[in-house]
């Protein structure tokens, strides 16, 4: 857990002359009278009417869709207990910024300052109109049930306790899978539950609906045992969980024998020596917060066999709420639901175990300290860092609010997975466009990887193959990459070429040593050159066992491009390759060429470059607009360098007349177009997107600059104009940007 002191956290909370977490900011231009009009009288005139007529019309209209309010009494802060309802309101923002951070949901946060729960039902009422969903926070129990149960009839939006259902949601996929790993069956299993609160009663139910009997359930709270007969310290929640048992009453009694422990309680109220009378394989959820029922070192030293989760973040396995909320009112949203349901709160959980056990992506690992994270005792719940929550639980809970009938509106969900990607960037909007397209291919195209013994390498190319990109081909030797497909969980028996013991490593020398034996190449060193990947993966690429090839995750790149360029050449009507970076800046789209092949080009150079990265724009469904960079504005400095840069923009105009082509001009006149109506109205290219830059060490400076100080998005290096989809990596690449790549060499595979 991460250490701050107490000033640490007030100075946070004040920092920059903005006191709190949250603000509003306007979704549509206010810069104009015109604007003015529109936002408020007499344009608001006409929404108004529209609603009235149709209130249905208040999701097209208004914000109500994608606000949620997030809404608490401060009766049951965080484990701080009743600090009154002003005193929530840190708490409630930083709900807030949880649901805008992870889900982008809009929210305000109210506080009520009241202890009456009729009171907070009928104002939550009063204001429901507002929101698309209501979520309820720190209430204590029971009254957090009845404000809940009462709305819930009352209201045709979801109202959601998280205190209750969050926890319930994450504890139940990680048990799923904790007794998977174990061998054992909910329908088998006994569970005793610390506490007998909001959270434990809920974590009871979802359990049940996973397949616990609900007999084989125990519930201790201060008073021991809940069960039947039992007088003090009950009510109707506890009721319904009551135990028919006359022969344990104390904590300890409870968890002798028992397979699973759910602390909801508080801190060390689980003794080692209760953990040693648990019974074979126990799995405990200690989440009491911040101190839970037992610390996991101590559970640990009583049991080896222990599987232990707690709410902290410091310790593996963490229940963390934020797994949960953002993502299932994300879902309940789109879909316009009444409400959210058992059915989607089961399929929400359900989603949360199944992503456990995929692959982890490397943006994950590296936000966790490094160190390798897959499937088994010490990761059996997704990370709260993890982008792909969203792409799997909304979904699968969207889903369910369409087929249990609670939806409005009916939506497709493959559909619905890209759009809650371009939620995430520009970049993940791109990254879709590429694997959409190579899935186009059904997946039948063959890449060959170079560096198959690589475990980033075998991750990605599994992937490839697991999302219906490419078919995979590694090179490298059977027995490392059979062994790392163990170390990393995968069940896959993947293509592998052995370039020692390949069984047509004759038939390639000798057509290599045809390609190269005039440039000294015996057939002797052609015998063992193919066995060199980079060699080996462009000729099953030029022989036809292969369709596209990857390489440069530990090579430089010149390693990779030279071979490629000796064996397939550059493309027909092409003289020189180029290489080009995709940059995604906030919600724009630049390709930058060259940073990566050509150090000193020629002005026929640049105009060949400039044509390819326009062409490439157009596959990416983008309008080019091309500017030649360099430090002048149209002549302003003459100079041989921006004379050399003037010159391929002729040349450019002459071959090419249907480009918007121009410059020379400098980087910022490229891409403010408000310098170019000022300035230059002549020119024929304002807001440019491609940019072509006089030299590599220009661009692949900008490219590096922008990519690490203006936190742009940057994609590539892809290549142009090879006479074959042979593709480069950048050294130390993580899985996504590998599979990126193996899915833009698919497109260049399907386009030739």
């Amino acid at each position: 857990m991460a250490k701050f002191t107490r000033e640490d956290a007030l100075e946070y909370h004040r920092l920059k002359g903005k006191p709190g977490k949250v603000a509003i900011v306007p979704t549509k231009p206010m810069d104009t009278q015109r604007d003015l009009s529109l936002a408020y009288s007499p344009g608001v005139a006409e929404p108004v009417l529209e609603i009235e007529k149709n209130p249905e019309d208040a999701y097209e209209y208004t914000s109500k869709g994608n606000l949620v309010a997030v809404i608490s009494n401060g009766t049951a802060i965080l484990g701080l207990g009743d600090r009154g309802a002003l005193a929530s309101k840190p708490v409630m923002e930083g709900k807030g910024v949880l649901f805008k951070k992870f889900a982008d949901i809009d929210v305000f946060d109210i506080e009520v300052n009241s202890h009456d729960p009729d009171e907070i039902i009928k104002v939550v009422a009063a204001i429901s109109p507002t929101f698309g969903g209501i979520n309820l926070e720190d209430i204590k129990a029971p009254e957090c049930f009845y404000i809940e149960e009462e709305l819930k009839k009352m209201l045709d939006i979801p109202v959601f306790h998280d205190d209750q259902h969050g926890t319930a949601i994450i504890s139940a996929a990680g048990l799923a899978n904790a007794l998977e790993i174990v061998g054992k069956k909910h329908k088998d299993i006994r569970l005793v539950i610390s506490g007998a609160g909001a959270s434990a009663i809920s974590c009871a139910e979802l359990a049940i609906s996973w397949g616990v009997k609900r007999e084989n359930i125990m519930l201790v709270d201060t008073k021991g045992v809940v069960y039947k007969g039992r007088k003090e310290g009950m009510n109707k929640y506890k009721e319904m969980l009551a135990v028919d048992d006359k022969g344990h009453r104390t904590l300890a009694d409870a968890v002798k024998g028992a397979d699973v422990f759910y602390g909801l309680s508080v801190a060390n109220v689980l003794s080692p020596e209760m953990v040693k009378s648990m019974a074979e394989d126990p799995i405990i959820f200690a989440m009491a917060n911040p101190d839970p029922e037992i610390k996991p070192e101590l559970a640990r030293e009583a049991r080896k066999d222990v599987i232990i989760a707690t709410g902290r973040s410091d310790y593996v396995n963490q229940v963390n709420n934020v797994l949960g909320f953002p993502f299932i009112f994300r879902g309940a949203l789109d879909v316009r639901a009444r409400q959210i349901n058992e059915e989607m709160k089961f399929a929400a959980s359900k989603a949360l175990a199944a992503l456990a056990k995929e692959d982890v992506p490397d943006s994950v690992i590296r936000a966790y300290g490094g160190e390798p994270i897959k499937f088994g005792r010490d990761y059996i719940i997704p990370k709260p860092l993890d982008p792909r929550v969203l792409l799997w639980e909304a979904p699968a809970v969207a889903e369910m609010g369409m087929k249990t009938g609670v939806a409005r509106r009916t939506i497709d969900i493959a559909e619905y997975k890209e759009q809650l990607a371009y939620r995430q960037g520009k970049g993940e909007r791109i990254r879709y466009f590429f694997q959409n397209k190579a899935r186009s291919s059904g997946g039948k195209t063959r890449v060959a990887f170079a560096e198959g013994e690589e475990q980033k390498i075998i991750r990605a190319a599994y992937q490839v193959k697991e999302e219906g990109i490419a078919t995979p081909i590694l090179l490298g030797r059977p027995e490392v990459i059979q062994k790392h497909i163990e170390e990393l969980g995968l069940s896959w028996s993947p293509a592998v070429i052995d370039p020692y013991n390949f069984e047509k490593h004759e038939a390639y020398a000798r057509s290599y040593f045809e390609l190269r034996g005039r440039k000294g190449v015996t057939l002797a060193v052609a015998r063992k050159r193919v066995r060199q990947a980079n060699i080996l993966g462009s000729m099953m690429v030029k022989m036809g066992d292969a369709d596209a090839f990857v390489s440069g995750l530990t090579y430089d790149y010149p390693d990779v491009i030279r071979p490629a360029l000796r064996i397939h050449h550059t493309a027909q009507g092409v003289t020189r390759a180029a290489g080009v970076y995709i940059m995604i800046v906030d919600d724009r789209v630049y390709l930058f060429t060259d940073a990566t092949v050509n150090i000193d080009p020629t002005a026929e150079d640049l105009a060949e470059i400039a044509c390819l990265a326009a062409d490439y724009a157009v596959k990416l469904e983008l309008d080019p607009r091309v500017a030649f960079l360099s430090f002048s504005n149209f002549g302003s400095t003459p100079h041989p360098l921006s004379d050399k840069v003037r010159r391929a923009v002729e040349l450019v105009k002459q071959r090419r007349p249907d480009l918007p082509v121009d410059g020379e001009m400098q980087a910022d006149t490229a891409v403010m177009p408000e310098i170019i109506e000022e300035r230059y109205p002549f020119s024929a290219v304002k807001d440019a997107n491609v940019l072509v830059f006089p030299s590599l060490e220009s661009a692949n400076i900008a490219y590096k600059l922008l990519a690490r100080l203006g936190n742009a998005k940057a994609i590539g290096p892809i290549l142009l104009g090879v006479g074959a989809p042979v593709h480069v990596l950048q050294t130390g690449d993580d899985v996504n940007a590998i599979v990126q790549i193996a899915a833009v060499a698919v497109m260049d595979a399907m386009g030739r």
